[in-house]
């Protein structure tokens, strides 16, 4: 796996799913984490989605959002890529406190890069 990608990246990615373009955010996220791109959805997993914004499955390689509003909420998309990215890692020790610590980790990239350009 790639280096940490830094704040300009973070940033562009939670811009991009912000603008309502999870999939782009989703290919880039997966070149710069040199693994494939996991498909995109709308709908449920049986058994799998009471009560939650999305989940991923490593069977099928996708993210299934519970509505089309969670495909544009980067908390979501970036947690459950999480979930995408350690499974192709060969072991998957995606817990979702690990996901979550992910997704909040880019977003503060983003919230940095942010205030930064508000001070110019």
């Amino acid at each position: 796996m790639s280096e940490e990608p830094d704040d300009d990246f973070k940033a562009l990615v939670v811009a991009t799913i912000l603008n309502a373009e999870p999939e782009k955010a989703i290919s880039l996220l997966s070149k710069q984490f040199e693994v494939g791109e996991p498909k995109l959805g709308v709908g449920v997993f049986k058994g799998r989605t009471k009560g939650v914004r999305a989940v991923y499955s490593g069977e099928k390689k996708e993210i299934l959002a519970a509505n089309r509003e969670y495909l544009y909420d980067p908390f979501t998309i970036l947690h459950e890529f999480y979930h995408h990215l350690r499974s192709f890692a060969g072991e998957h020790r995606g817990t979702e406190k690990h996901a979550d610590r992910f997704a909040i980790n880019f977003i503060q990239g983003y919230n940095r890069v942010a205030s930064k350009e508000m001070r110019k």
